[in-house]
């Protein structure tokens, strides 16, 4: 099994063999980064999911440039940070006065 500071990160596969494949990671050394390969036994390794969102995204923005071409109109593609919640009331009960139970030394 790989050494645990290259748990869960990201790299390139650079070379394949039959039980392995050799990974292409970037490491922080110092203020740079340092080019590291190492080889992984292919049950430790599995494809990154970081684009799956990106693709999809494109996909989307195509079609809807298509259909905003077909109609005429101006369409903003930029995706917008989340705002803040709306406001709400908390209702809740009256507050309620609480005291400390005296120490007693007495079991």
């Amino acid at each position: 099994m790989p050494y645990k500071v290259y748990n869960g990160k990201t790299g390139v596969v650079y070379n394949v063999t039959k039980s392995s494949v050799g990974v292409l990671l970037y490491k922080v050394v110092g203020n740079r980064y340092m080019e590291k390969r190492i080889n992984v036994r292919i049950e430790h390794v599995k494809h990154s999911r970081s684009r799956e969102d990106f693709i999809k995204r494109v996909k989307l923005n195509a079609e809807k440039k298509r259909q905003a071409k077909e109609q005429g109109v101006h369409l903003h593609l930029k995706r917008q940070p989340v705002g803040p919640r709306e406001a709400h009331t908390v209702e809740g009960s009256a507050p309620e006065t609480i005291t400390p139970i005296p120490y007693d030394t007495h079991i």
